[in-house]
């Protein structure tokens, strides 16, 4: 039913942007908005908070997944359909993230005839990681992006695809992602200091998803988690009884949830462990609203940072 929806969904859309003689905006004078600038389009917030720091007044972004939904399983909404049919730039995460070529977000290109020369996977310079464990033991984990050393790399990736479909601008674009990948190394750089700090047998994380596998082993963090995956079923009896034996064995000091999952599996892993929630969430799919405490990249790693730092060595 769902993927019925999405077709008749797309073809509706289809019919509107012909029958609306519209065409496709660049970065020249005449197409789309007409304000010259580059028409992108990005996968999730994070893509988006990313794109407008290195594209700056030169770009327009339309993003897809919005705060509080899931990026795994998105359906595109008309306006996404259309935005996508008219975009110069379409980034998306790749690794997974949006399920891949079978996924939501290529059912999208394909459907709307966009050329694949102006999509642009920001993960192409990320070694994967596999979730590993039962069904999952050949999937991609998706989410490198908690690791600042990845999101340099993404940073690099999105200023190559604007300077590749835009060359005009190519000083610009340089320019604004120098100083945008000068503040991510900087966070970088904290994050080793204050990682080095953490006793050894204190680096325990415990999360309800096995989101922060790339973070964990960069920084040797041991982790444990309720579930593997957030699309998979959650919060099982026997999810929680692993995870409860894992935390009495490690002598967990703390457990995490995150954002934009439901807390109620770990509140049940911490009443039967007796181990705390720590009282701030921590951050793993998405950025905050505009206006809000983790609105940018830059306050997501910083704010992850603290969280980690002030519950792993209390």
């Amino acid at each position: 039913m769902k993927k019925l929806l999405f077709a008749a969904v797309m073809a509706i859309t289809l019919i509107l942007a012909a029958c609306g003689g519209e065409e496709k905006s660049a970065t020249g004078d005449d197409g789309g908005n007409g304000n010259g600038k580059l028409q992108v389009v990005t996968s999730f917030t994070i893509l988006k908070d990313m794109a407008e720091q290195i594209g700056g007044e030169h770009v327009s972004i339309h993003n897809l997944v919005p705060t509080g939904t899931d990026p795994h399983e998105y359906e595109p909404l008309p306006e996404d359909i259309k935005k996508a049919t008219d975009a110069d730039v379409l980034l998306y995460n790749g690794l997974n993230l949006e399920g891949g070529k079978e996924g939501w977000f290529f059912k999208m290109i394909d459907s709307v005839g966009q050329d694949e020369a102006n999509v642009f996977s920001v993960t192409d310079d990320v070694d994967p990681m596999y979730i590993g464990g039962g069904e999952h033991e050949k999937e991609i984990n998706p989410h490198a992006f908690i690791d600042p050393d990845a999101g340099i790399k993404m940073a690099k990736s999105i200023r190559d695809a604007f300077i590749e479909v835009d060359p005009d601008r190519k000083e610009e674009y340089e320019k604004q992602a120098a100083a945008y990948v000068d503040r991510l190394t900087e966070i970088e750089k904290e994050y080793d200091k204050k990682m080095s700090e953490i006793p050894e047998e204190e680096r325990i994380l415990v999360t309800s998803e096995r989101a922060y596998q790339y973070l964990a082993d960069h920084y040797g963090l041991k982790e444990g988690f309720v579930f593997e995956i957030d699309t998979e079923e959650n919060g099982t009896p026997k999810q929680i009884k692993n995870l409860v034996s894992f935390i009495e064995d490690n002598d967990t000091p703390v457990l995490f949830v995150e954002s934009n999952v439901d807390p109620r599996p770990m509140e049940t892993v911490s009443k039967e462990s007796g181990v705390p929630i720590y009282d701030k969430p921590i951050y793993s799919d998405e950025i905050g609203e505009q206006g809000e405490e983790v609105d940018t990249y830059v306050k997501y790693l910083n704010y992850n940072l603290e969280v980690l730092y002030d519950g792993l060595t209390r």
